[in-house]
């Protein structure tokens, strides 16, 4: 005999108060674990095709670890350097870029930047304060030797928990899916399925955007001519996930900085704007509905929710966790509806519910002499 709604439901609250109370205090230890997993994750369907090409699982796992090592190798060499020196750059020249434009704008609008006005006292604390908040920032990230260490246990720990997970991943769906209750175990593992994809419709999918249009961004600025386009396109193809606030962020970046080192030469500028456009053409027409789709249904205001709270709740590990929990919540709760479409709750009789069916005709309103 099953046991008790009740007392299910309180087992699973439970677990779930444990699930998030253990995410609160080991934030900071699970970080790698969770870097790893979702490495593994996302490469699972390349080791699931290299399988069907004949290769066995640990040499599937054994190719993709020598090819993600030599693209590892080649950024750490080629990338990154350049990418924290630009970076660097940037923060430390935001005052000089703010003088510029406190120079640019009272040569031709003399009356809103007088001395001590208002404007001119923003701008200027403006870039200062971005020197002096990125210059934190970096510092912190770069210099500490706490930051050091964690970084170097990162790069160490995370690949090693990702080859084993993917090494293991069929046989822990297998087991996971061996310890669930039987009696909803057809439920849960219809609502895995459709968690599983609208996680690879959006996070395998819409990385490959990312990645593809950061790249995009960063050759054509740099190709442009722009001084700090490595660093734009990063942070452009970073948030792209959110629609049209990579392009926003990003193009306002690019041509704001266009406009101090391009100033008078409008064909740069434009080609720096018309880089942000055809990225919006191509993303919005080819990249998202190809690798995407349109099915995801996950709305971007709900991840810029979801990326809030969770970002404030846990941190840095919440920002992580924020889309496949947004995902995952989607998920349950469009099951959630539903259900509830299909309960007495909603029904009520049974001639309301058919009623209420689309195309169903309305009831006669009896008219006067009917009354009488």
């Amino acid at each position: 005999m099953a046991l008790p709604i009740n007392d299910q439901l309180k087992y699973w609250g439970v677990a779930g108060a444990a699930f998030f109370v253990a995410l609160w205090f080991m934030g900071d230890v699970l970080l790698p674990f969770v870097l790893g997993g979702a490495m593994a994750y996302f490469l699972d369907p390349v080791a699931d095709r290299l399988e069907r090409m004949g290769l066995s699982r640990a040499m599937a796992t054994a190719v993709i670890t020598v090819v993600a090592l030599l693209i590892f190798v080649v950024m750490a060499l080629l990338v990154v350097p350049t990418l924290i020196a630009q970076a660097a750059n940037l923060v430390e020249t935001a005052p000089e870029l703010t003088r510029q434009l406190t120079v640019s704008l009272t040569e031709r609008f003399p009356s809103l930047l007088e001395e001590g006005s208002t404007l001119r006292n923003s701008i200027t604390s403006l870039g200062i304060s971005v020197q002096e908040r990125g210059g934190e920032l970096l510092n912190t990230a770069l210099s500490s030797a706490a930051g050091i260490l964690n970084i170097i246990m990162l790069f160490v720990i995370v690949p090693v928990v990702a080859v084993y997970l993917l090494l293991d991943w069929d046989r822990m769906i297998a087991t996971v899916d061996g310890l669930l209750p039987r009696d909803h175990a057809p439920t849960v593992r219809r609502l895995a399925r459709d968690i599983d994809h609208t996680l690879a419709s959006f996070i395998r999918g819409m990385g490959t955007v990312c990645l593809i249009l950061g790249s995009y961004y960063a050759l054509a600025l740099m190709l442009v001519g722009l001084q700090f386009g490595l660093v734009v396109g990063f942070i452009a193809g970073l948030v792209t996930f959110i629609p049209y606030l990579g392009a926003m962020i990003g193009g306002m970046l690019a041509i704001g900085l266009a406009l101090f080192q391009f100033w008078g030469d409008w064909v740069s500028i434009a080609m720096v704007a018309s880089i942000f456009v055809i990225g919006q053409v191509v993303e919005g027409n080819v990249l998202t509905p190809k690798l995407v789709g349109n099915s995801v249904g996950l709305h971007p205001v709900w991840l810029i929710f979801s990326l809030s709270v969770f970002g404030a709740l846990f941190g840095f590990i919440g920002l992580l966790v924020a889309v496949p929990v947004a995902a995952s919540l989607g998920v349950i709760a469009r099951f959630g509806v539903e259900q509830y479409h299909m309960s007495l709750l909603y029904r009520g009789t049974e001639q309301n519910y058919k009623a209420a069916q689309p195309g169903a005709k309305p009831d006669s309103v009896p008219d006067d002499k009917d009354v009488a």
